[in-house]
């Protein structure tokens, strides 16, 4: 029997190009999640994996609710304090009261924090552009689009 890419083959009407979407999804999470363990390991050997992505996010926009911090990565309050309790004992965050309303707090990098952050970035993106050196740039461009959409679609 053959698969219609329509999506009316066999497999329960998966067409081959969502088989195929599977499996290089899941290849290139596998790879993603070992990537931030490096890179985690890079801004500070003590550093979990899992707390790489708060640092680029407080690098990205700055300082924000640890509340919001917690909704964009998905993850619970406890969570959230934990990991940020762990940054901050790394030297990496900080915290403050937030003037807006006094019961909250700010997270925001530290100076030390951002540095690190920061040339790990740097390096990362320079490993992009070698990876990357044989490709037209405008294929670099669409492939940034279709990820930013794809990470969009996820969201809902």
């Amino acid at each position: 029997m053959h698969e219609d890419t329509h999506g009316e083959g066999h497999g329960g009407g998966e067409s081959t190009e969502f088989l195929s979407l599977e499996r290089e999804l899941t290849v290139l999470l596998r790879r993603a999640r070992a990537n931030q363990g490096e890179m985690a390991r890079e801004v500070h050997p003590d550093l979990e994996s899992a707390a790489y992505g708060l640092l680029v996010r407080l690098e990205e926009c700055g300082r924000q609710r640890a509340t919001e911090l917690a909704a964009y990565i998905g993850v619970g309050k406890a969570t959230m304090s934990r990991q940020l309790r762990a940054l901050e004992q790394l030297g990496l965050v900080a915290r403050e009261p937030d003037p807006a309303d006094g019961r909250a707090w700010l997270v925001d990098l530290t100076e030390e924090g951002r540095t690190r952050v920061g040339r790990v970035r740097e390096a990362r993106r320079a490993r992009y552009v070698r990876n990357f050196s044989d490709w037209d740039r405008t294929e670099v461009a669409e492939l940034a689009r279709l990820l930013q959409q794809l990470n969009r679609g996820m969201e809902k």
